[in-house]
């Protein structure tokens, strides 16, 4: 998902993405640790899209005030 689709997104909708994908990680580190992950990458991308979410939760708070 591309940061401008993430920025048409309701705040509503951002979090719930962002719990989404931190379920997600929780999952992938426990396949880590199991080693039975199929792609590692697949760490990384989980990683960064939480960066993004929170990124512009941020941004939409220090606007607001």
């Amino acid at each position: 998902m591309k940061t401008q689709e993430l920025r048409e997104m309701s705040d509503e909708q951002l979090g719930l993405l962002l719990k989404e994908m931190s379920e997600k990680l929780f999952r992938l580190r426990i396949q880590t640790q199991t080693e039975r992950l199929d792609s590692p990458s697949e760490l990384m991308r989980s990683r960064r899209m939480i960066a993004r979410v929170k990124t512009l939760q941020t941004q939409r708070q220090m606007a607001a005030k």
